[in-house]
Order: C-alpha cells, then structure tokens, then sequence
C-alpha cells in the first residue's frame, strides 16, 4: 500500500512542476519577430545556405580535395577541379574547383561538408531565403556562394581568355 501512495505523491508533483513551466511560459512576454521590415535574428548555430570562404588574401580556400561531396549523405555537392598555374593563380594549392556546384534541392543542411573540409573553405551563413518555385534556381555554382573578397586585398590573377589557361 505506501507504494501506491508513493505513485500518487509522484504523479502529482510531475503534474505540478510541468503545470509551473506552463504558467511561467504564459506569463513571460510575447516575442514578435518583424520580418521582412527588420533583419531576421538568428542563433549562432544556425545553418544558412553554403558560403565558399576566401583567404586574408582574396583567394579561394577551397584546394578541391573533394572531402566535402565524399561526406555528403545527400551526394549533392559537384566539384571539378582545375590546375593552379603561374598564370592562373586561384586558391593558395596546387589544385582549385573550376566548378562547385551544391544542388539545394538534396542538401539536407547536416553540415558534413563543414565538418570535411580541411581548409575551413565551406562554411554554412546565415542565408535562409533560398526558396524558390522554380526547381533549376536551387542549384547554386560557386558565383553565387563566393564570399566577397576582404577590403585590401588583390582579386586573385586570372590570365586573359585568349592566354594559356583557356585550353
């Protein structure tokens, strides 16, 4: 019988702490968030759409090591990777990606590719208006996910398009 009441005092003391956070919720604040007037406010954490980072120099991180689209759960990250030159001097190793694709309509923002990447070169931002009605607009190439390269720094050296690297 002193188990039965033991049950009782328990269920009952459940009952009230889970009745005080409902209380407590109900008297704190209402929080209004007035998108799209003010920018939205995001925790630090959050996974946005996909920014390929650049050196303190203006070039690429990314050496196309395809670490990235080998963590991939979703295999939604394309990469083709080109050769440095003397003339062509992209991303600070031997090799860079001439194409960087990541198909939006797959990407399962796990942050895989993130955690991959030796060079820190993939990062997720903090960009979450990447929907779209059109299914072909989902495919970002690199363009698009370029971080802009720092004040002071020199544009990395791109031989014209008639020169060697044309080929």
């Amino acid at each position: 019988m002193p188990n039965k009441i033991e049950d009782v005092f328990g269920v009952a003391a459940a009952i009230a702490k889970g009745m005080g956070v409902t209380f407590k919720e109900m008297m704190s604040p209402t929080v209004t968030e007035y998108y799209p007037d003010e920018p939205a406010k995001f925790e630090e954490r959050y996974r946005g759409a996909h920014v390929l980072q650049r050196d303190a120099n203006g070039m690429e991180k990314c050496v196309a090591c395809f670490l990235c689209a080998a963590a991939c759960p979703a295999d939604c990250i394309y990469i083709e990777a080109a050769e440095n030159t003397e003339t062509v001097r992209i991303s600070g190793g031997e090799r860079y990606a001439r194409v960087y694709n990541i198909d939006y309509n797959r990407c399962i923002f796990c942050g895989y590719c993130v955690e991959a990447c030796p060079t820190d070169a993939i990062t997720h931002g903090h960009g979450f208006e990447v929907a779209s009605f059109n299914t072909s607009t989902l495919i970002k190439r690199k363009e698009d996910m370029l971080a802009p390269i720092p004040p002071g720094a020199k544009p990395p050296v791109i031989a014209p398009a008639g020169g060697p690297a044309a080929h």
